[in-house]
């Protein structure tokens, strides 16, 4: 029971994020009207405002990158971070079946939002570029969240535009992901896993980079 609230905080700041996320770029796929820098803010004012819901009940990560920084410097154990895995692919699953029931032509002209490699890049490349975007995310939870010294009521702006940041330079090489669910869920409803595996890949080992980094050069030293 003492699970339950940590589960659903978890589903549905996933959900929340897919759903403003993915959804703006279906909206600029059929209007031509949001650009990336609607998307950017779409997807950071989505993670803010759910960090500042359920921050105080499950920790607010919302991406299995984040869940697993915290498992492997034991801030969760590994038992809660596989439920937190579990709640967070299936309110990602569920916020993208609920926009291709929006966006009928969705899957076929932008796979609901999935991301995807840009021309330039490799898959080798895209997994480097999405590990160092997952870094950066983890690395800024760590000091403004986590970290005792941080100040009190600013990780959800600062994340928020962690997340923004990182979308505006890297949406257009690899989407921009850096979140496995965030992947999954368009990818799972649209039937398209071209190069999912570096949306799982990369994220995993920048988050984890970050945090072993954070705790233990930062936080020891302190």
């Amino acid at each position: 029971m003492n699970q339950a609230p940590k589960f659903m905080a978890e589903m549905i700041g996933t959900f929340s994020l897919i759903f403003f996320g993915a959804g703006a770029i279906l909206q600029q796929n059929a209007t031509q009207a949001v650009g990336i820098t609607g998307i950017a803010v779409a997807h950071g004012l989505a993670i803010l405002v759910c960090i500042y819901a359920f921050g105080h009940i499950s920790g607010a990560h919302f991406n299995p990158c984040v869940t697993f920084g915290m498992a492997v410097t034991r801030r969760l154990s590994w038992g809660d971070a596989v439920t937190y895995w579990i709640a967070q692919l299936a309110g990602a699953s569920f916020a993208a079946w609920l926009l291709s029931l929006a966006y009928p032509s969705g899957a076929a002209d932008v796979h609901l939002g999935a991301p995807a490699l840009g021309a330039s890049m490799s898959p080798m490349l895209g997994m480097v570029f999405e590990a160092v975007l997952a870094f950066m995310l983890v690395i800024v939870i760590f000091g403004s969240a986590v970290d005792p010294r941080a100040p009190k009521g600013f990780a959800g702006l600062a994340i928020g535009l962690t997340l923004t940041a990182n979308i505006l330079v890297g949406g257009s090489l690899t989407g921009a992901s850096f979140n496995p669910a965030r992947a999954f869920g368009p990818a799972l409803m649209a039937g398209y896993w071209q190069d999912h595996w570096i949306y799982w890949v990369g994220p995993m080992m920048g988050g984890a980079v970050a945090a072993l980094l954070y705790d233990r050069f930062f936080l020891s030293r302190a």
